[in-house]
């Protein structure tokens, strides 16, 4: 794997920053992985790169007083952009998104699913040749996607070691293009609990100690759920570690298996983001609705149906699908056009 150290623009810092909004976006989203957008950008070799740098040596370099050696080592400037512009989208265009999904959940998944699609063709398009070991890994792939995507989600646990192990599990999205962080979140149960309650409750937090106010820290609910998002931010630093430890040498020793196993694993787990379906929730056995403890009904399963084509909102959701890989392809002609 090649060396990434190099001085960037104020113009590629810029992209590199809308890039890091653009994925933690698509990580806020269950179905949508963050993978994909470092794939389609043309930063996913870099992220592997720089995320199995995160090692002994960058340890030994930090704690002996030699930063810029760490700072060179771990490519950090590559790091603090992309994951800055992370953190503003966790706070702003997630926002957006947890307010739009609320409003009309099929416009939303119709333009993710267009982007999605965009994806698949331009990475399909990466892949040099194809004979029936390709193929084979192709359909070991979709399988892979499609069993892990008719998983039933389980009960939400705030059990510190088990919110570690999904820091752990989380991540897989940024690392392996395909695979959703958020879904793998609510599959465990904790995706309200991560996602939605830690991060908010940490925003409340950081919004009150800028202006050197802690108080917020005195709620124990407050004071719970920022040791929660603490616990899990551990965990997910030491899944980025070891999953792109794992990556970078499957991608080093069988990178046209592993892109068309990606490739595979998106089309098996399409059906996350397919617009046309109806939440089905868990009742107990008074007919009574089962929340969780944030008072979010228990979700059980989809049901999916076939688009109604004398409805209007049936045309909204495919012209956001359209302006969605319209916007995809947008976006990869200008990278390519800036690099070139």
């Amino acid at each position: 794997m090649k060396t990434f150290q190099k001085e960037r623009t104020i113009w590629e810092a810029f992209f590199l920053i809308l890039k890091g909004i653009a994925m933690g976006a698509a990580n806020k989203v269950p179905g949508v992985s963050g993978g994909i957008v470092a794939l389609v950008g043309g930063f996913y070799e870099e992220l592997i790169y720089s995320f199995q740098r995160l090692n002994i040596t960058a340890f030994k370099l930090f704690f002996s007083g030699r930063i810029r050696s760490f700072w060179n080592y771990i490519n950090a400037s590559f790091l603090c952009l992309l994951f800055g512009g992370v953190i503003v989208s966790y706070f702003s265009v997630s926002l957006f998104l947890d307010y739009a999904l609320r409003q009309d959940e099929t416009i939303v998944m119709g333009a993710f699913l267009g982007m999605i699609m965009a994806s698949l063709f331009l990475v399909i398009k990466q892949v040099p040749y194809w004979n029936k070991t390709i193929v084979a890994f192709l359909i070991t792939g979709f399988l892979a996607g499609l069993s892990l995507s008719l998983i039933k989600p389980i009960a939400e646990n705030d059990s510190l070691f088990f919110v570690f192990f999904c820091g752990i599990i989380s991540v897989s999205g940024m690392t392996i293009p395909g695979l959703s962080g958020s879904f793998l979140l609510l599959i465990l149960g904790n995706y309200n609990l991560l996602l939605v309650d830690a991060v908010n409750a940490l925003f409340s937090v950081l919004s009150g100690v800028v202006v050197w106010d802690f108080s917020a820290l005195d709620d124990p609910v407050t004071s719970r759920l920022v040791l929660i998002m603490l616990v899990f931010a551990i965990g997910s630093l030491f899944g980025l570690v070891l999953f792109s430890n794992l990556i970078k040498l499957v991608l080093e020793k069988y990178p046209n298996f592993t892109l068309v196993s990606i490739v595979g694993f998106i089309l098996g787990t399409l059906r996350l983001v397919y617009p046309w379906k109806e939440k089905q929730f868990l009742y107990n056995d008074a007919g009574e609705l089962i929340r969780n403890s944030v008072g979010t009904p228990e979700l059980l399963n989809y049901h999916y149906y076939l688009p109604d084509l004398t409805s209007f909102n049936t045309y909204v959701v495919i012209l956001a699908f359209i302006l969605g890989a319209i916007l995809l392809f947008l976006l990869d002609y200008y990278d390519k056009k800036r690099t070139s």
